[in-house]
């Protein structure tokens, strides 16, 4: 908590927490396996879970009671989240795909493909967290809002109420049709990457529909995701090559005798701001974090491959490039995710995975291991993203780094408490997916990316895709690693929601007008006002999902 560490933290594997992690874990895989199949959406369960470890805290019973600690409310929220996006996207949605295909035989190969996947996806981010590619400091919105409910739950006072306000505010909005959670996450996030998110919005929903065009059948927001994300893509590589250059700079001048007078024998490094340094937390070295992260990967499209018994369909150089492709597709997604999450509070991971499948197609891969290319992409992604936000809301929690021990041990047993909930949540699958494809239930994703694979693609695609990659790229390097302009337009081109567009330029407008008049003085109150706002939109939306796929 904010109020001073403490060591040890609590484990996860306590009997009362496992106890309780288990429950929320199976509520977290049925919330998530319910709502994507008939409604089509994931809902943010964690700040589900934050609510009921509040409330069972105050039960006056000795069991209760050790839940009014707040590391043990962030493991509940953590494993609550884990099995919600864990079953639903990275599980269930890669299993649909192939059976939609008309494979149900291959429904264990991408199960075990799919599971990797998540696994390496959940090591990666635990190894990424807090470095200068994703930074503790960054924005990552739905964290912030979780260890806001937490924080308002154990304090009181006037932040309690603040945030109370704003939850009503978003419960509100949310309920009349307005995404709350996009008003909320613009009073918290870069406000260049927001700004270019909310034009790409408006584009895709209003601009473009007003002109009588469909940008998606052009390829438009595909080929402007691929040349920004082949840009950021260089960003990290170039951050790698200076921060080794850095270290080895540093480690000459610290080895070099001082000239006289200087009173020193080092030599100090360059401050960094908040968003570019490197946390006390962090990994030693992002290169060999993320290569390891590529060829583990690899193993697990062998794996893939393998199970799946595609290479009697494609030749041998064929399913070598298809192993080294999937790889990369699974790498480079959750990397853009992960940044489209930090800076916006939304991920692209559906059009990622089908930008992906299509160049997929252009490379002449058949229909089954496309099926498979797709369904080990979707898998990698939307848990990287949401494991981040649990690993925000405890850094947060935690002290914001001020005791780095503590911290590491505490972000630990979130990474043991996630990959618990990744465990229950497989288990679920296992159990019920039969049910819920014999049933006709699919996540409605799947469907596109079955007609997509049937329906095949030309070079006329590739042209397009080439065209406005161009723009994407010259976008995502101008506003360079920081702003993350292209990804966070193209972002917004991928999704069709006009409402979201509007909603993203009003609270810009809104931040700007506060700004001016109080400066950045009045970013606490705003920061309160949005986790709130977050926090009501995200149960409302829950309530009126949860009611919808009852009423069917």
């Amino acid at each position: 908590m904010t109020d001073g560490p403490r060591s040890p933290h609590p484990r996860f594997f306590e009997p009362a927490t496992v106890l309780l992690g288990t429950l929320m874990a199976v509520l977290g895989a049925v919330i998530g396996l319910e709502l994507l199949t008939r409604v089509g959406i994931t809902p943010n369960s964690s700040i589900i879970a934050a609510v009921v470890a509040i409330a069972l805290s105050r039960v006056p019973l000795a069991f209760t009671r050790r839940f009014m600690d707040v590391g043990r409310q962030n493991l509940m929220q953590t494993v609550i989240s884990g099995a919600t996006f864990g079953g639903a996207n990275a599980l269930l949605l890669p299993l649909g795909v192939v059976w939609l295909l008309g494979r149900p035989d291959l429904v264990p190969a991408m199960l075990v493909g799919a599971l990797l996947g998540l696994l390496v996806d959940a090591v990666m981010l635990y190894r990424l967290f807090d470095s200068s590619v994703y930074p503790a400091t960054g924005l990552w919105p739905a964290g912030v809002a979780t260890a806001e409910v937490i924080i308002a739950g154990d304090r009181g006072g006037r932040r309690a109420r603040l945030l109370g306000v704003g939850a009503a505010a978003g419960s509100a909005g949310q309920l009349a049709g307005i995404p709350m959670d996009v008003f909320g996450v613009c009073w918290i996030g870069n406000i260049w990457a927001l700004t270019a998110f909310a034009v790409g919005l408006l584009i895709r929903g209003v601009f473009a529909p007003g002109a009588g065009m469909d940008i998606a059948e052009l390829y438009v927001p595909h080929g402007v995701m691929i040349g920004a994300g082949v840009v950021a893509l260089v960003q990290i590589v170039g951050l790698i090559a200076a921060r080794g250059s850095r270290g080895r700079s540093e480690s000459l001048a610290s080895a070099t005798p001082a000239a006289p007078g200087s009173g020193s024998v080092t030599a100090e490094p360059r401050p960094h701001g908040p968003r570019e340094r490197q946390g006390p937390t962090a990994p030693r070295s992002l290169g060999p974090t993320l290569v390891g992260g590529y060829g583990a990967f690899m193993i697990a499209a062998v794996v893939l491959a393998a199970l799946g018994g595609i290479a009697t369909q494609m030749s041998f150089g064929m399913l070598v490039t298809f192993v080294l492709f999937a790889a990369a597709a699974a790498l480079v997604s959750e990397l853009i995710v992960g940044i489209s999450a930090m800076h916006a509070g939304w991920f692209p991971a559906f059009a990622t995975a089908l930008i992906f499948l299509v160049l997929g197609m252009l490379m002449g891969f058949p229909d089954v291991p496309l099926a498979l290319l797709v369904g080990f992409t979707a898998a990698t992604g939307p848990a990287f993203a949401d494991m981040a936000y649990d690993f925000k809301a405890g850094w947060i929690l935690r002290g914001s780094g001020t005791d780095p021990a503590f911290e590491r041990d505490g972000r630990r047993q979130q990474l043991i408490a996630e990959c618990f909930g990744f465990a229950v949540a497989a288990a679920f699958v296992i159990l019920t997916h039969q049910y819920y494809f014999g049933a006709d239930l699919f996540p409605p994703v799947d469907r596109v990316y079955v007609a997509t694979i049937q329906a095949g693609a030309d070079a006329t695609v590739g042209r397009m895709l080439l065209l406005w990659a161009l723009p994407g790229a010259l976008i995502q390097a101008i506003g360079g690693r920081r702003r993350q302009l292209g990804i966070l337009l193209a972002t917004g081109l991928l999704i069709l929601n006009p409402a979201a567009g509007w909603a993203a330029a009003v609270a810009l407008s809104i931040r700007f007008v506060l700004h001016r008049r109080y400066g950045q003085a009045i970013n606490d109150r705003l920061y309160v006002l949005a986790g709130g706002l977050i926090a009501g939109s995200a149960v409302t939306s829950f309530g009126t999902a949860t009611a919808s796929r009852w009423a069917r």
